[in-house]
């Protein structure tokens, strides 16, 4: 038969993730000759023998990809053969030239390494740093790439002969896995040092109602037992954190059965690959303290997606309360001085290792809508693989997301690069992790942005940093985004879509270029631009900030002394407040449906101070009665000009069933379909005077599940095609990515 050679290029997420080894064992089996290697751009080979062998290989290489590989474009070309190759090699890593290849995020324990470190005849039995090819620490270890040992927080760990056997044999799970170790040669466990059995003492610990610092993939955690209440309060205390829900991590699906309803698309979410914390409807009787998460008809879980996270729970046997190892407001500790620093006073003991953390890395979180996944926090798990968008980026762009719930974006080609949570811009700790983590990801993807885009609040540190950038190179194009358009270009791209839609951007706050809070927004709008359709119609917001912080100023401002059950809740401050809303002094007009929200929390006594973010609407959604379906109804301004949808007729609504002695479970639905019932109002509207038959949703709000199924149902009852976010947070981690491809389309 005809011998041929054929090169070939892969480009995705294809190092780290075993592709070499798969490419030799497939041509070795076909009996083939030739090469294969990473470089910056992916991984390339040459293969050479019979065409109809070769050919098997080009059909096998997409079809039989390993499991974590995400192959993005195969190019192919003939070559002259070499004829007098007998062998299939490996070879060295390439580092020059551009960096082009991608980074595949931090994947949980497989099954197989599971099945060897509970095997007491495997030499890694109880090896708590177990990883293969198919899975284990990844992005959160390089430093850069190509993605070899010498390139990562493993360097340091020289391989034992057992090890470098495995890895140098073509025929093993772990033939060139770059965290490969054992016992022998690898990181070491401990518990503040002593010389016990760090897991069996620290399970112990936790058994006592103790609680514990534990170094994981990202950072880490603070840990205690679920059930024990003492425990709980007491880290809630230490951590300042008085009533956001806590995660929880459980030993097994089985085990997290025992919590939670999980149906097969939740049971999916949990164990796949990235392991995210999952929100999922508790159980009534679930043993877990009620601080775990108190008030919530939710628990996030999550099931060990380290091998240290496996060996711990079978230690323990139940469940244990596992959150970020911070105190509020401040990242996550991941690096180790820090953590005996900030979590010293938590903390009464710590179970680390000596293998660093390059990059922190929260945990992810998600929830199901309709059976499909949904990020609510795009972290562990997901980051830094690349979302492909469809028009692409004719320059590169950094984007420089929002001031809370921050991601920044590095958008290149067809790539963009939305980051890790980074959290809420407030303090120097997360404006540090925030320039670190660009500067990272600059180097990863070897990216020099030349257009810069910002949100167009001019007090964002994001915003700043961004004009920074802009002084020190009057070469950058520096693009404002407007906050709402970035939340409905996000769900565009998100959905590999570029509009026109009608675009319902509902959240807490965003900056108006009328230099209003914007918040209840009906644009109509494309990647490029958008004009204002509709808003909620604007209230004041009695003290600015000090609205958000306290939502019984946001009822004084929508209904003043008409909500006579708030007023003598708040005596000594009524009257000023009322009267500054009413003169507009120190108090900026809103068009915010999180505002709304809040003052219907305070109207039914559920939140007059919140403790975090959304605590008020968070806290309303449990309340209301899932199975009421009646709406209060509200009405649009027929005036010239973007529409006006009267939120207070809501309130009224609310108000005047509560003083009927309505239950405020079904009074806290109405709202709810209410609201559902506007958005509604305000899309047909929409539709009759832009002939635009596609609704996309986005901003915070829209976390509400309840309203969200609402919203939903309603819209597809009248024949709408509705779009959501599912890979990108529909909260403000997603407008990044939104700010990126407006930039882009501007470009």
């Amino acid at each position: 038969m005809r011998t041929v050679r054929t090169a070939v290029r892969v480009t995705g997420v294809v190092q780290g993730v075993g592709f070499r080894p798969f490419v030799y064992s497939l041509a070795t089996g076909l009996g083939l000759t030739g090469l294969v290697g990473n470089d910056t751009d992916g991984v390339f080979a040459e293969v050479e023998g019979p065409r109809a062998a070769v050919e098997e290989f080009l059909h096998r290489i997409e079809r039989d990809a390993p499991p974590l590989a995400r192959i993005e474009k195969v190019t192919i070309w003939a070559m002259n053969p070499a004829r007098s190759e007998q062998f299939f090699v490996i070879v060295a890593s390439e580092s020059s030239g551009p960096r082009r290849t991608l980074v595949s995020a931090d994947t949980a324990t497989c099954a197989d390494c599971l099945r060897e470190l509970e095997d007491p005849a495997d030499r890694r039995h109880n090896y708590p740093f177990i990883n293969c090819t198919n899975c284990g620490p990844r992005f959160t270890i390089v430093r850069d790439v190509p993605y070899d040992r010498p390139l990562t927080t493993m360097a340091p760990f020289a391989m034992c002969d057992r090890c470098a056997a495995e890895y140098h044999d073509p025929a093993d799970r772990r033939f060139h896995a770059q965290p490969v170790c054992c016992s022998a040669c690898g990181p070491r466990l401990t518990l503040d040092g002593s010389g016990k059995d760090p897991i069996e003492a620290a399970a112990a610990l936790l058994r006592n109602g103790k609680i514990l610092a534990i170094k994981g993939l990202g950072g880490y955690h603070l840990a205690a037992d679920a059930a024990a209440g003492l425990a709980v309060t007491e880290l809630r205390s230490r951590k300042h954190r008085e009533d956001k829900p806590f995660a929880v991590m459980a030993a097994g699906l089985a085990a997290a059965r025992e919590l939670a309803e999980i149906d097969d698309a939740a049971a999916a979410l949990l164990t796949s690959p990235a392991r995210p914390i999952v929100l999922l409807p508790r159980h009534q009787g679930a043993a877990v303290a009620q601080a775990t998460a108190p008030g919530n008809r939710q628990l996030g879980i999550m099931l060990p997606y380290t091998p240290l996270h496996h060996l711990l729970l079978a230690a323990t046997t139940h469940p244990i309360v596992l959150t970020s190892g911070n105190v509020s407001d401040e990242p996550i500790v991941y690096r180790d001085d820090e953590a005996k620093e900030r979590l010293g006073s938590i903390a009464g003991a710590f179970l680390t290792h000596d293998r660093a953390i390059h990059v922190r890395t929260d945990d992810s979180v998600a929830r199901t809508f309709r059976g499909r996944p949904v990020l609510l926090r795009r972290s562990r798990g997901y980051v830094p693989e690349p979302l492909t968008v469809t028009a692409g980026f004719p320059r590169p762009v950094l984007a420089c997301g929002a001031e809370l719930k921050n991601t920044f974006c590095l958008a290149q080609g067809r790539h963009a690069f939305v980051s890790h949570h980074v959290g809420d811009l407030e303090n120097a700790e997360t404006l540090r992790s925030f320039t670190e983590g660009i500067a990272h990801f600059r180097r990863l993807f070897d990216i020099e942005p030349r257009v810069i885009a910002h949100d167009l609040h001019p007090e964002y540190l994001s915003t700043k940093y961004a004009l920074d950038l802009a002084d020190a190179d009057p070469r950058l194009d520096l693009r404002g985004v407007q906050h709402h358009h970035a939340h409905i270009a996000s769900c565009l791209a998100d959905n590999g879509q570029s509009g026109p839609v009608i675009g319902v951007a509902f959240d807490g706050t965003g900056y108006g270029p009328d230099g209003t809070i914007w918040g209840g927004e009906f644009l109509v709008a494309d990647l490029a631009g958008y004009e204002r359709g509709g808003h909620l119609a604007p209230v004041p917001m009695p003290g600015g900030a000090a609205a958000i912080r306290q939502p019984w100023r946001m009822a004084a401002a929508y209904l003043g002394d008409t909500a006579e059950t708030v007023a003598r809740r708040h005596p000594d401050q009524w009257a000023a407040v009322t009267a500054m809303a009413a003169k507009g002094v120190n108090s900026p007009l809103t068009s915010s449906a999180g505002r709304l929200f809040d003052a219907a929390a305070a109207l039914l006594g559920v939140r007059d101070a919140i403790n975090y973010e959304g605590q008020a609407a968070v806290e309303l959604e449990q309340l209301a009665d899932p199975a009421e379906l009646e709406a209060y109804p509200a009405g649009l301004d027929d005036g010239q000009g973007p529409f006006q949808a009267h939120g207070a007729d809501l309130l009224h609504a609310l108000l005047e069933d509560r003083t009927s002695g309505v239950p405020a479970p079904l009074i806290a639905a109405r709202f709810h379909h209410g609201v559902a019932a506007l958005i509604e109002a305000g899309c047909l509207r929409l539709r009759e005077s832009h002939g635009l038959g596609t609704v996309a949703l986005s901003g915070g709000v829209f976390q509400n599940l309840l309203l969200l199924t609402a919203t939903v149902t309603r819209l597809e009852a009248r024949g709408f095609r509705v779009l959501l976010h599912s890979r990108v947070p529909c909260n403000d981690g997603g407008i990044s990515l939104g700010q990126a491809v407006v930039a882009a389309s501007r470009s």
